[in-house]
C-alpha cells in the first residue's frame, strides 16, 4: 500500500514528475544512508525510480569554507552515487560545487583551488582601490570558461535537477533559481548571483526583473527549500564542524554592512541581522530530523575564514572533506563496494 504525499508548498516550483509523491508504508522509516545504498545497489537513476522517494543533495556555502564541500563532492563523484539523487541544491560556494558535480568534473576541478587561481579571485588589496575583494565575474567567465573549464551544457542536460539558491535583494527571501536556467549564460549568471557576497563581491546581480545577492543571507544550508519542494530524504554536505559556533558580527561590521545593504539590497538587512538566530534554529531542526543526514568536517579540521587564501589550509580542507564523506558513505555502501 502507498500513501500520496502532497507538495507542501504548491506556490513553489512544481515537482519534477508529479504533484504528489507516493511513499510506501514500509519506507517511512528508511534512513537517508539506507535509501542511498539501496538506490546504488539497484543502479537506480532519475526517470526510473521505484521507491517513491525524492532524495536531495544539499551543499552548504561559506566562501573559502567551500573547500570542504568541494572535497565532499569529489567523494560523491568517486563513489559513483550521484545518479542516486533526484536534485542538487547549493548555496553560494555550495552552488559552485553542485555545478562541478553535476557536470561530472568535481575531481578535475580541484585545480580551481590552486594559489594562482584563488589569489586572483580573492584579493583583499583590491578594496584599497575600490575594487571587488571577491571577483566572481573572473571566476565564472574566465576560470570556469578557460582555466578550469566547467561543462555548462552538461549541467543543463543532467536529469538530476540543479537548484542554485540566491537571496532576493528587495524582499530578503531565499529564491531557487532553477526556473531561470535555460542556457549557458543563465547558469553562469545564477552562479554569480548565488555567490554575490555583500560588499566583497559588489552590487546585486540582476536576473530578469529581480536582483540577487549571496544565498548565505537567507538560506546558507537550503534544506528547508529542498523539503518544501517535495524532498523526502536529504543528504547535506556541511562546511562547518558540529562544534563550530556562528557568532554575531561586530558592531562596526554591522554598521558597515547594514549601510551597504540598506542602499543596494534593502530587503536583506533584516535577514542579515537575524542570520545567527536562524542558523541556530536550523541546527536544532536539522539535527533532530530523521529525514536529514549531515556530513561535516571533523572536529580537528581547521577554521577557515570567508576569504582565506592559505594554500595549505585549503588543500587540507579538500582532503578532509573528501576523506570524511568517503568514510561516512562507505559504511552504507560497503556491501556493494566489496562485492
Amino acid at each position: 500500500m502507498l500513501e500520496s504525499r502532497p507538495n507542501p508548498h504548491p506556490e513553489g516550483p512544481p515537482l519534477p514528475d508529479q504533484d504528489r509523491i507516493p511513499v510506501f508504508d514500509d519506507d517511512r522509516t528508511l534512513g537517508v544512508g539506507e535509501l542511498l545504498a539501496r538506490r546504488h545497489r539497484e543502479d537506480s537513476a532519475p526517470g526510473r525510480r521505484t521507491d517513491g522517494h525524492r532524495l536531495a543533495l544539499v551543499i552548504e556555502g561559506g566562501s573559502s569554507r567551500g573547500a570542504y564541500s568541494h572535497g565532499m563532492a569529489m567523494a560523491i563523484e568517486e563513489l559513483g552515487v550521484l545518479p542516486c539523487f533526484d536534485a542538487v541544491y547549493g548555496a553560494s560556494a555550495g552552488a559552485l560545487n553542485a555545478a562541478w558535480l553535476l557536470c561530472g568534473r568535481a575531481l578535475d576541478s580541484r585545480r580551481a583551488w590552486n594559489p594562482e587561481v584563488i589569489n586572483r579571485v580573492i584579493n583583499p588589496a583590491r578594496a584599497l582601490r575600490g575594487g571587488k575583494v571577491v571577483d566572481t565575474d573572473y571566476l565564472v567567465h574566465t576560470v570556469y570558461e578557460r582555466i578550469v573549464p566547467m561543462d555548462f551544457p552538461a549541467i543543463l542536460a543532467n536529469a538530476i535537477t540543479f537548484h542554485p539558491i540566491a537571496t532576493d535583494a528587495d524582499t530578503g527571501a531565499a529564491v531557487d533559481l532553477h526556473p531561470e536556467l535555460s542556457d549557458v549564460r543563465s547558469v553562469q549568471t545564477a552562479l554569480r548571483a548565488s555567490t554575490c557576497l555583500p560588499i566583497l563581491a559588489g552590487r546585486p546581480v540582476r536576473i530578469g526583473a529581480r536582483r540577487y545577492v549571496d544565498a548565505g543571507l537567507s538560506e546558507s544550508v537550503p534544506v528547508r527549500t529542498a523539503l518544501a519542494q517535495g524532498a523526502t530524504r536529504v543528504l547535506v554536505l556541511r562546511t562547518r564542524r558540529d562544534d563550530e559556533t556562528m557568532r554575531p558580527p561586530s558592531s562596526v561590521e554591522s554598521r558597515v554592512v547594514a549601510r551597504f545593504l540598506s542602499r543596494h539590497a534593502p530587503g536583506t538587512v533584516e535577514p542579515w541581522l537575524s542570520r545567527v538566530e536562524r542558523h541556530h534554529s536550523d541546527e536544532r531542526d536539522f539535527e533532530s530530523d530523521p529525514a536529514v543526514l549531515q556530513i561535516r568536517p571533523p572536529r580537528d579540521a581547521p577554521d577557515i575564514g570567508r576569504i582565506d587564501r592559505d594554500p595549505e589550509v585549503l588543500r587540507t580542507a579538500l582532503a578532509l572533506g573528501r576523506a570524511t564523506t568517503a568514510r561516512t558513505l562507505s559504511e552504507y555502501l560497503a556491501p556493494k563496494l566489496s562485492a
